[in-house]
């Protein structure tokens, strides 16, 4: 039996649980662990590929895709699981926008010669793709983006910026929203179209952000000619598309892992620093402690609401990102309060305490990775503006 054929969703939750954390054991790297003081650590590039390809050779990629398409079509819970194990392992964070963004929209919307061409190279890691969705003057307000894409005979001309575009620098696609009809609406007359990043006329610029990181770039298209075949759905009607893509997106966004890692870090410095006798720092530590505590009942009723009801999540979700993301905010800035002239240092910094124990970490680096985390995946004020409308059923 090839890992493929194998039906994991049939296993119990201990034995599943129990497979994947015995794969996880024998086959991650040691040496690209988040380690208990790198508690953001991603993997990109050549890395990352190679573990997706360790992963689909052994049958655990695209735990939400259906089994048809090559996925291990997992039921929510399970997927809950397989999260939680990576988590458990000190798996790396990977941002992999064609397995969790465009396979399921092209399972759902694409044509049947769309998903037999792209599906396959999503898994085996040929196609590495990034999101083109914000603009300079059309962050979280897409509606308002302004990339043209003018239909010439079989093809389309796309010309204008994206920004903002994570990953773009070590992708070869990218699947993005173009305008290519105008119309009262401004939802209306978006297109959502698939682009080799090969394609003449296309220039990628690297953002350096806080933290020193080149992980946003610009991406700027000069007369593109793509063909129409990679139209995904009906012509005018991306904004469909675009929604449907988003999905789970905010709840696997809202898993409160990184705020635990922040957390456990925080009481270890408290140690480390010799604080536990400052009233301050304790009254500090003990409002995050109880704030996360209360952030993961939150989570797992909402998931538990999710795998009960076996529908997709609601606009509540939104709860989530906003949630997770300020408290990892909050725990990050008290981590480099505490830790005094340490936390104003750039790069590994030792932070040598009462405790025999030496801390090297990179207190800084973690406090600037943490401030884009309420902007990207629709803004904060955004997800805001849909509790308030669509949850408390508020005036706008």
């Amino acid at each position: 039996m090839t890992p493929m054929t194998i039906d994991r969703d049939a296993l119990s939750d201990e034995e599943f649980r129990g497979q994947l954390r015995a794969f996880l054991a024998e086959y991650y790297p040691a040496e690209l662990k988040q380690d208990f003081y790198r508690p953001f650590r991603r993997l990109r590039g050549e890395p990352a590929n190679q573990w997706l390809r360790t992963l689909q050779q052994h049958g655990w990629r695209a735990p939400a895709w259906p089994r048809e398409h090559g996925g291990m079509g997992l039921s929510f819970r399970k997927q809950l699981i397989y999260h939680e194990e990576l988590e458990h392992a000190g798996v790396a964070r990977i941002i992999d926008l064609g397995e969790t963004q465009l396979g399921p929209t092209l399972i759902k919307l694409g044509s049947a010669a769309q998903c037999e061409h792209y599906l396959p190279r999503i898994l085996n890691c040929e196609h590495v793709w990034c999101q083109g969705y914000s603009e300079p003057n059309a962050g979280s307000d897409l509606a308002s983006l302004r990339t043209s894409a003018v239909l010439e005979g079989d093809e389309f001309v796309v010309n204008g910026q994206k920004i903002w575009t994570t990953h773009a620098n070590d992708s070869t696609h990218i699947f993005t929203l173009v305008r290519t009809g105008k119309y009262a609406k401004k939802q209306q007359g978006i297109s959502f179209l698939l682009i080799d990043l090969n394609t003449p006329g296309i220039t990628i610029r690297p953002i350096i952000n806080l933290a020193g990181e080149d992980e946003f770039c610009e991406v700027f298209f000069d007369n593109v000619r793509v063909p129409r075949d990679n139209l995904v759905g009906e012509l005018d009607q991306g904004w469909t598309v675009a929604k449907a893509l988003l999905g789970y997106e905010r709840v696997w966004i809202g898993s409160p892992a990184l705020a635990g890692k922040a957390l456990d870090l925080g009481q270890h410095l408290v140690q480390q620093l010799g604080l536990e006798s400052d009233r301050g720092v304790m009254d500090q530590l003990a409002q995050l402690q109880a704030d996360l505590h209360d952030y993961r009942l939150l989570y797992s009723r909402i998931c538990d609401a999710i795998a009960d009801s076996g529908k997709p999540p609601g606009p509540e979700v939104s709860m989530l990102k906003v949630y997770a993301s300020e408290l990892l905010h909050r725990l990050t800035e008290f981590n480099v309060s505490i830790s005094g002239e340490y936390g104003a240092v750039v790069g590994d910094v030792e932070l040598a305490g009462p405790s025999a124990e030496v801390t090297a970490t990179d207190l800084y680096w973690q406090l600037m990775m943490a401030r884009p985390v309420t902007i990207f995946a629709g803004a904060n004020e955004i997800q805001r503006d849909i509790l308030a409308k669509t949850v408390l059923g508020l005036q706008a």
